[in-house]
């Protein structure tokens, strides 16, 4: 890959090929092109380079590492390591969980996925067993030559804790996500019907019965409302079996997967956000409905407190309470809701707000 004149920064990310992952990886890349390619060679490994749109970044392509994971896993430990003593890099950064086997003067991985830190039940794992399956893959997966990483980048103290308790590391940098809401148009409802809604892919964690039995005690109450769901049963087990037990509902729309703008259109018609999942890394719908300054109905766990920050637009309910949920609809509907006025809490360092502050820390 020849002699070259400045350092290396290695960004490692040929798992990114759609929705949030391949946002994260072009935002990365994005700023590294505007604020730092004059001082160092930015070189980017993915699964296809046309789907990036980055000027001023050299891409190495690996379109088979997403085929199976013996690729995935030989490219990390095999192909990263060639790489790495050809490139000689100053930082190499795995934006995908796994930690490589590299040879770099600083290396550091970006931990996304938080499912080796959630306590899956018998039925959920009989209703979604790949994600059972994950649950134990993934804690082993993280624990592989984590130890090599000068930093670890998570995106929330209770995932820097769980790292920290979980594999002894003393070196996890909580680097807080940002959400682009330019693509809202309108913050007012135009219908005179009431709308919830809740986006989400269904997965177990995603604790979307709860919202659907807290419907039907409204409906059998004779309240008249909408609850949006971004599903529609046809995505795995889990979500067929919630259609089918719930396919009574009269005030329940399955939409089916939406993209990202049109996520945002159902927003601005909706009056406000259900958000009761389990488990998240973040939380981007909480951000993103944020944004209009409707009511938020919100899980209350600690990555849920975190990602709200400071509001005075949310009420927090026990995810597991159905009819504490129904009671928080029915006074959403009624104008009645007491809502919480809560302040963003300090976040011990490392800490970044964003990329520049992320890249000050990797590149100091």
């Amino acid at each position: 890959m020849g002699t070259r004149q400045k350092p290396v920064v290695v960004v490692s990310a040929v798992n990114f090929s759609d929705f949030g992952p391949l946002s994260i990886l072009r935002e990365s890349l994005s700023f590294l092109s505007a604020n730092y390619s004059d001082a160092y060679d930015v070189i980017a490994l993915v699964h296809d380079r046309e789907l990036i749109g980055v000027n001023g970044i050299e891409y190495l392509e690996f379109p088979r590492c997403k085929t199976s994971w013996v690729n995935r896993l030989r490219f990390e430990f095999a192909t990263c390591n060639r790489i790495s003593r050809e490139l000689k890099p100053f930082l190499w950064l795995s934006l995908h969980d796994i930690t490589p086997r590299v040879s770099a003067e600083r290396q550091a991985v970006y931990c996304h996925n938080p499912s080796p830190f959630y306590d899956l039940s018998m039925r959920e794992a009989i209703l979604e067993p790949k994600f059972a399956l994950f649950n134990k893959f993934y804690a082993l997966l993280y624990r592989l030559n984590i130890q090599a990483n000068d930093y670890v980048i998570v995106q929330q103290e209770w995932l820097r804790r769980e790292f920290e308790e979980r594999y002894g590391l003393r070196n996890v940098i909580v680097a807080h996500p940002k959400s682009n809401n330019s693509a809202f148009t309108d913050r007012d409802s135009k219908s005179s019907t009431f709308r919830f809604i809740y986006p989400c892919f269904p997965r177990v964690f995603k604790n979307i019965e709860v919202v659907l039995t807290a419907a039907r005690t409204l409906e059998e109450k004779g309240r008249h409302f909408e609850v949006l769901l971004t599903l529609d049963g046809s995505e795995n087990r889990y979500s067929k079996q919630l259609r089918d037990e719930f396919c009574d509902l009269t005030s329940v729309r399955f939409l089916g997967r939406l993209c990202r703008e049109d996520v945002f259109a159902q927003y601005a018609k909706s009056n406000c956000l259900i958000f009761p999942s389990k488990l998240e890394t973040w939380g981007l719908p909480i951000t993103e409905f944020k944004a209009t300054g409707k009511p938020m109905l919100v899980a209350d766990l600690p990555y849920a407190r975190e990602t709200v920050g400071s509001s005075n637009d949310v009420v927090f309910f026990s995810p597991t309470d159905s009819i504490e949920l129904a009671n928080l609809m029915e006074q959403a509907l009624d104008g009645t809701l007491t809502f919480c006025k809560i302040q963003a809490q300090p976040i011990r360092q490392p800490f970044a707000n964003d990329w520049g502050e992320l890249f000050q820390i990797l590149l100091a």
